[in-house]
């Protein structure tokens, strides 16, 4: 099946490494009608150049971001008709030790951010009497999630329970609205964080990898050909969909 997105602009957060790169680099490959790539991570803009895409340095946690943002994606395109929603922060803080310092910060990021460009990106479709679709990532954490995860788990709760509302709210628009609940990725950032801020040396991955059905983590790329998949019209009629990407099956015992 090709997926084909030639008439649509879209719209890629934490487009620089991992999952975004990947998606960013799958949409730039559907032959999409213009793309926006947004990160604070100035490698954004050397991807934006290779793949022929417009870029925005930005940091979601700052409070013009989303309106600097959205403003600069219509103003290059007239519009935007597909938001992917892939930045992310992963602060751990659990029930004990989460400060208000890491909760403003993640949810900043993984929830204040997404929600206001779900907000802008369905209001300028609305205006266009158009159609479009949304894709947010979220967390098979925002089931419940290990004990240091517990900011991180209420926030990507939070743009699941969002992510519903909006499907529900333009049902009869045309806009389709879907999240991906995704499980252990192997990704640049994640590297960073076991390796380094949680010190388990570059050896983590391999570790971790033992212990899992599949003897692998996750891959950006299979993160990015979902999340294409439901961006497109050809997952439609789908909406309100919140997908487990993971290696196992929420519920099933043991």
């Amino acid at each position: 099946m090709k997926v084909d997105l030639s008439h649509r602009v879209a719209l890629v957060t934490g487009a620089a490494t991992g999952i975004g790169r990947a998606l960013a680099e799958a949409i730039a490959g559907s032959g999409c009608g213009g793309l926006m790539l947004t990160d604070r991570d100035p490698a954004v803009i050397a991807l934006a150049e290779a793949l022929g895409a417009r870029h925005v340095l930005a940091d979601l946690a700052a409070p013009d971001a989303v309106d600097r943002i959205t403003a600069k994606t219509i103003a290059a395109f007239g519009r935007i008709d597909a938001l992917a929603n892939v930045a992310g922060l992963t602060t751990r803080g659990s029930v004990v030790d989460g400060t208000e310092a890491t909760w403003d910060s993640l949810m900043s990021v993984n929830a204040r951010a997404p929600f206001f460009l779900m907000q802008a990106v369905i209001r300028d479709i609305l205006r266009r009497e158009a159609a479009g679709s949304v894709v947010n990532n979220l967390s098979i954490n925002a089931h419940c999630g290990i004990p240091e995860l517990g900011i991180y788990a209420g926030t990507k709760g939070a743009l699941a329970t969002l992510t519903k509302n909006a499907a529900n709210a333009h049902l009869g628009d045309g806009i389709r609205v879907n999240g991906i609940n995704l499980g252990w990725v192997a990704t640049p950032s994640e590297d960073r964080m076991q390796r380094d801020i949680l010190g388990k040396g570059p050896g983590w991955q391999a570790q971790v990898a033992a212990t899992r059905p599949w003897g692998r983590l996750l891959q950006a790329d299979e993160a990015a050909r979902l999340a294409l998949f439901l961006l497109s019209d050809s997952s439609a009629p789908l909406t309100g969909a919140l997908i487990d990407l993971e290696q196992h099956v929420t519920g099933a015992p043991g």
